[in-house]
């Protein structure tokens, strides 16, 4: 049998792992020393679980994820999220669907300081679902709202998803980080747009709230800058090149902790449920990184991904007919993977191929995260989605899936945009250059 069958079957039986619930990590380690063993030999297959861990998270880039997390984290007990949402209420809420608008930019918001998908739809989802329980806001638009809008938290920087792709693939990551900006904030609008129609059809769907004085909007404004500090603060740092992405993410963390005691919402209790949140976290990404390191070195004894870029390559087909393949495989994987586990697992296989292609690979970047934003709210799983049911409790699967549908037009429009238009994500990183 030759590496390169090997090397697929090692695929099919990752798939078959994965679909039976067994952890990702675990999955993709014991699939790279199963392969190791096969083709190089059994010495080889075991001499990799010595090698690998190390190898895999020895980086000092890496240290980059912790910081970011605690950063997040360090926000979300100083009550920043919900400031946020107050804030941006008081001055679209009296629109109808005011306060799913609401929502949504909240959502971008709390992005800037979260880097987590999952964390910013749990987060808002407690914050922003009661108050349109209260004013009578049909389910569907509510958990559609928030499912969506929890997706910015991966695009808008700093995402920790940008954060791997770039050190996988030897990219930029503040180039990353600056060409997500701008996607972030349309992708945002996008949605916004996706609200102001469903209202319109429906007008029951999302009443309008009270109207806030001149006053109270400005007055309100102060409780926005805890993230307007953070943001100027690391992404500003980094584009002026006072400091890199790691000096940058562990001065974030710094601030955000300095801003949760003047809050006075950080007591022991909060500040050490932060550490351990940021620990399970980074476990839980570092242990994927070692499982990936692990099955790359199978990946490359059997020249797989590099004969699938070479065969690709030679067909003669438009290559965005290629690319729309890729992305339908993402879409599909993304059903059924956090985001995080899907960069780390496909990244080494699809980008030589992506390159080989003539896309840009900053580009490319934006647009995988914008396909793993997709994913997570695409039936038949959505991982967002599972997470808003278990915030709502009382509301249906089939409800919330139901709401997510403008939102996936939205995202579609948006998606079709960028792959037309690249400059949307590469003007920013232009500038730094």
């Amino acid at each position: 049998m030759s590496p390169l069958t090997i090397g697929a079957l090692g695929i099919v039986l990752l798939m078959i792992f994965l679909f039976m619930r067994m952890p990702i990590a675990v999955a993709m380690g014991v699939v790279g020393v199963m392969g190791m063993s096969v083709v190089v030999g059994v010495d080889a297959g075991l001499s990799v679980l010595k090698t690998a861990p190390f190898a895999a998270i020895a980086k000092y880039g890496f240290s980059v994820v912790p910081l970011f997390i605690l950063m997040g984290n360090f926000c979300f007990h100083a009550g920043v999220s919900r400031d946020l949402y107050y804030t941006v209420n008081r001055w679209i809420g009296h629109f109808r669907g005011g306060l799913a608008m609401a929502t949504v930019g909240a959502c971008a918001g709390f992005a800037a300081v979260s880097g987590s998908s999952l964390a910013t739809a749990a987060t808002m989802g407690t914050v922003a679902l009661p108050e349109m329980k209260k004013y009578k806001y049909s389910p569907e638009l509510a958990t559609g709202s928030i499912s969506a809008g929890g997706t910015l938290g991966i695009l808008i920087p700093p995402s920790v998803v940008l954060v791997i792709y770039g050190i996988l693939t030897e990219q930029s990551i503040a180039a990353l980080f600056l060409a997500g900006f701008i996607p972030g904030i349309l992708e945002a609008i996008f949605y916004i747009i996706a609200i102001s129609i469903v209202c319109r059809i429906n007008p029951q769907a999302g009443p309008a709230g009270p109207k806030s004085s001149f006053s109270a909007k400005i007055i309100s404004l102060k409780d926005t800058w805890p993230i307007l500090t953070l943001f100027i603060i690391v992404i500003g740092g980094i584009y002026a090149g006072i400091f890199s992405p790691t000096e940058a993410a562990g001065i974030g963390a710094f601030f955000a902790l300095i801003i949760a005691i003047v809050k006075r919402a950080l007591d022991p209790r909060s500040f050490f449920a932060s550490l351990e949140e940021t620990m399970k976290s980074t476990a839980m990404i570092f242990t994927i990184l070692i499982g990936a390191m692990v099955l790359g070195y199978f990946m490359t004894a059997t020249r797989l991904p590099f004969e699938l870029a070479n065969v690709v390559s030679g067909l003669e087909v438009n290559r965005y007919i290629i690319f729309s393949l890729i992305l339908i495989v993402y879409i599909i994987l993304g059903c059924i993977m956090i985001p995080m586990a899907m960069v780390i697992l496909t990244i080494p296989i699809v980008f030589p191929l992506v390159v080989a292609q003539g896309f840009d690979p900053i580009w490319f970047g934006i647009i995988t995260v914008r396909i793993f934003e997709i994913a997570q709210i695409t039936p038949p799983v959505g991982m967002n989605v599972f997470v808003i049911s278990g915030v709502a409790g009382d509301v249906p699967m089939g409800t919330i899936y139901k709401g997510i549908i403008p939102f996936l037009i939205a995202d579609i429009c948006h998606l079709i945009l960028l792959i037309a238009f690249p400059q949307i994500a590469l003007f920013l990183p232009g500038l730094m250059s």
